[in-house]
């Protein structure tokens, strides 16, 4: 039997404190609740329910997360369903892979949001040294930052690229519901619980079709850090 994934449900934290599981379980209980008429959503409702009545038991929650950790497999690399060996989309894909990990991280675990190199390599399934340029330019354009033991953490900058971008370019809407991470960040009901304000974002690429980037591939050759602006 499929053990479904509370803290996913719930977008918090694996390590989120008592206070705040009762503090979602509350705002999410008002909105599922059979009795309101607008966004009541009986099924949703009881899955709150048992995620609450969980979570927020201490011996019930340790023995739920050691049998989940064991249950759960591992998510495919990214490589499987997205191309990152193009020599122009596949540059692209990398950056909003590396940012749509780190994304998720940060959302689901602020606590710890830095993402070792290793576990970036691992989870997009591809080779670290294709990975620097990539992570180089992220760097350059302050969405993400790396520490002195290489971990890498999304910085406020690449939350709002990320956060004001995903409707405009479908490959990070993909990585962000997909199985990027442990939860399809933004899009749960309790990701409006914390919601802020976005300012427009300024992008590191172009998010034009394949047939236009084919026709600025020039520049990027002269100037592979700049696209030219739609």
């Amino acid at each position: 039997m499929e053990i479904p994934d509370y803290y996913e449900f719930l977008q918090i934290s694996r390590n989120a404190e008592p206070e705040t599981v009762h503090r979602v379980y509350r705002f999410l209980a008002a909105r599922f609740h059979p009795d309101n008429t607008e966004t009541g959503d009986p099924s949703q409702f009881f899955l709150l329910k048992q995620a609450y009545d969980v979570l927020s038991d201490p011996e019930r929650r340790a023995k739920y997360d050691a049998s989940f950790e064991s249950e759960v497999p591992p998510p495919d690399p990214l490589s499987s369903s997205i191309d990152f060996m193009d020599q122009i989309d596949g540059e692209l894909n990398r950056r909003l892979a590396v940012l749509a990990v780190l994304y998720i991280r940060r959302r689901t675990n602020p606590s710890s949001p830095d993402v070792s190199l290793m576990e970036v390599e691992l989870r997009m399934g591809f080779p670290r040294d294709y990975l620097e340029f990539t992570t180089w330019y992220l760097q350059k354009k302050g969405y993400i930052t790396r520490a002195d033991n290489s971990a890498f953490t999304l910085t406020a900058e690449g939350v709002d690229f990320v956060e004001t971008q995903r409707a405009n370019i479908p490959v990070l809407s993909k990585l962000l519901t997909s199985n990027t991470g442990p939860a399809a960040a933004g899009s749960s009901a309790a990701g409006s619980a914390s919601a802020s304000p976005q300012k427009p974002a300024d992008k590191p690429w172009s998010a034009e079709p394949r047939e236009e980037r084919r026709a600025n591939e020039a520049d990027w050759r002269r100037n592979p850090t700049e696209r030219r602006a739609n």
